[in-house]
């Protein structure tokens, strides 16, 4: 029997298989997979959901008495629609979403080869529509370009065309239909074919062959492989990081910036594994790592009692506070008091009629005994 001919061709080349095929033998961590935040961290927008999302707000969000963005549903989709004076100007179509949803989803549209995002968001700490993040305050804006960078880590793969049009300018294109979404099962365990291949081949084998197997990793081989999507907007890349493969250097596609393992004061966003870092926890350990709290498998996302229960695994013996110990069942929440919520220095969001830019709050990863909860 050939196998490899029976399998599914992958846009990333002859050593992959697919999500579809890893289905086949991982339906149950696949289904869970599938609603977790990496699994959803990009999607093509479904009407029927998009529907949902804004059908029980207000569906326009109002710069001043002359501007507006309006969520409109028109028959080719729905769109965000700009007016000026009542007069409507542009009109682009949701067709690519963004974020599992926990606190916000962002949108993208299409135009020719390029990628671009929609001026309005929604936040799941408002219900509702707001400017979205680094967009002007005072007039709406189609033409934030979304790279390639964006879906590294955003997305699984995409095919892209690289054009010099100056002496400082380069030109990039993708190629929509080549765009695999989320963070998919090869994008973390390097590719399958070849394992595909020895299982169905020898059925009575179950150690994993021709896959990456985690707990054989180093432990920075292990931080290496969540530290290609979550080290931060601030590192300088060498190389794209879909060639990355679990078990690689990361040193050889990013240049370290001055924050290295826990210096400097990081941002909450997208800096979860420097953060760590720096935490006593991972310092005083010779085996944390993001797989000692995080299950990737798993859709448990803000399910605080088990995330505890396993803070409490590596500190049963640790005492607290009378006053501490007042706050209530300390079994069930250690994360709000040693992993607060903080507000991101980066990403902040313009509510419509209010002056001043509301918080992005993110869970901080800096293990620790914050001043406030002492």
């Amino acid at each position: 029997m050939n196998v490899a001919g029976q399998l599914p061709k992958d846009i990333r080349g002859e050593a992959y298989t697919g999500a579809a095929t890893c289905i086949k033998c991982h339906k149950d961590l696949s289904q869970s997979y599938a609603h977790s935040p990496h699994g959803s961290t990009s999607k093509p927008v479904a009407d029927a959901q998009l529907l949902k999302v804004f059908a029980a707000d207000s569906n326009s969000f109002l710069f001043d008495a002359h501007q507006k963005v309006v969520i409109e549903k028109r028959d080719s989709g729905i769109f965000q629609v700009a007016y000026q004076d009542g007069k409507a100007l542009r009109a682009q179509k949701f067709d690519i979403q963004f974020g599992s949803g926990e606190k916000a989803y962002t949108y993208a549209y299409w135009q020719g080869k390029k990628l671009y995002e929609l001026p309005l968001s929604y936040f799941a700490a408002i219900q509702n529509w707001a400017i979205s993040p680094g967009f002007p305050r005072d007039r709406f804006y189609y033409d934030r370009g979304i790279t390639s960078r964006c879906l590294e880590c955003h997305g699984s793969y995409v095919e892209k065309k690289l054009s010099q049009k100056s002496a400082f300018v380069i030109d990039e294109e993708m190629e929509k239909g080549s765009l695999i979404y989320g963070i998919d099962c090869e994008r973390c365990h390097g590719p399958g074919k070849q394992h595909v291949i020895f299982h169905t081949e020898n059925p009575e084998e179950k150690t994993a062959k021709f896959i990456a197997i985690y707990k054989k990793l180093s432990r920075k081989q292990k931080m290496d492989a969540c530290s290609v999507c979550h080290s931060g907007n601030t590192l300088v890349t060498q190389k794209s990081v879909f060639g990355f493969k679990p078990g690689d250097n990361l040193d050889e596609y990013y240049q370290q910036d001055f924050v290295g393992f826990g210096g400097g004061n990081p941002d909450v966003h997208g800096n979860q594994a420097s953060m760590l870092r720096g935490s006593n926890c991972y310092r005083k350990s010779e085996t944390m790592t993001c797989q000692s709290c995080h299950n990737t498998h798993e859709s448990i996302k803000g399910n605080l009692t088990i995330y505890s229960q396993r803070c409490i695994s590596c500190h049963q013996t640790t005492r607290h506070s009378k006053a501490t110990l007042a706050k209530g069942s300390l079994s069930t929440n250690c994360i709000d008091c040693h992993m607060p919520k903080e507000p991101s220095k980066l990403i902040t969001f313009q509510q419509a009629g209010k002056n001043d830019l509301s918080a992005y709050l993110l869970r901080s990863h800096h293990i620790a005994i914050y001043p406030v909860n002492k």
